[in-house]
């Protein structure tokens, strides 16, 4: 039976901390080390550092962009995706992925997680949004990772295909 491949979104700031830009390498990271596909907007910020990430220990990287131009995606997006959509790529991204981590943001990241819990699909948050006790805080990248792998155990996945 061929297996569908597991995506985790990554959102948060075009625009972050140092900090951030280390934490969303690190998630970028581990994600590839755990074979999963990283989806996200595809430009700056913790976009870029988790796609860096996860493209520099050879996972795959998507970017759901919201130009009509695939060249505006950051150069760790192996598969860019121009929608011509600006912000409302923003449900795009959420549908795609089985998952959603939240990391720092600001508005476009909370409408990601709106549309997320909206459509019932786990979030976890590394300093980002908590407006919802539904969002799974957690404190750092190990801590992340064991939740997602809890999330695996099963078939849980396949309630998102």
């Amino acid at each position: 039976m061929n297996e569908k491949q597991k995506i985790v979104a990554v959102i948060g700031g075009g625009e972050c901390s140092k900090e951030t830009e280390k934490l969303a390498y690190e998630v970028g990271k581990r994600l590839a080390e755990f074979n999963f596909t990283l989806v996200c907007g595809g430009l700056g910020g913790v976009m870029e550092f988790a796609s860096k990430g996860a493209f520099e220990n050879g996972g795959t990287t998507i970017g759901i962009l919201p130009s009509e131009d695939v060249k505006t995606a950051n150069p760790y997006i192996k598969i860019p995706i121009a929608t011509g959509m600006g912000i409302g790529r923003n449900i795009v991204i959420i549908r795609t992925a089985q998952i959603v981590v939240a990391i720092d943001g600001k508005f476009g990241t909370l409408s990601e997680i709106a549309f997320a819990l909206q459509l019932g699909k786990p979030v976890f948050s590394l300093g980002s949004w908590e407006i919802d006790p539904k969002i799974k805080q957690v404190e750092d990248v190990d801590e992340l990772m064991n939740e997602i792998g809890k999330l695996g155990s099963g078939n849980s996945f396949q309630q998102f295909f």
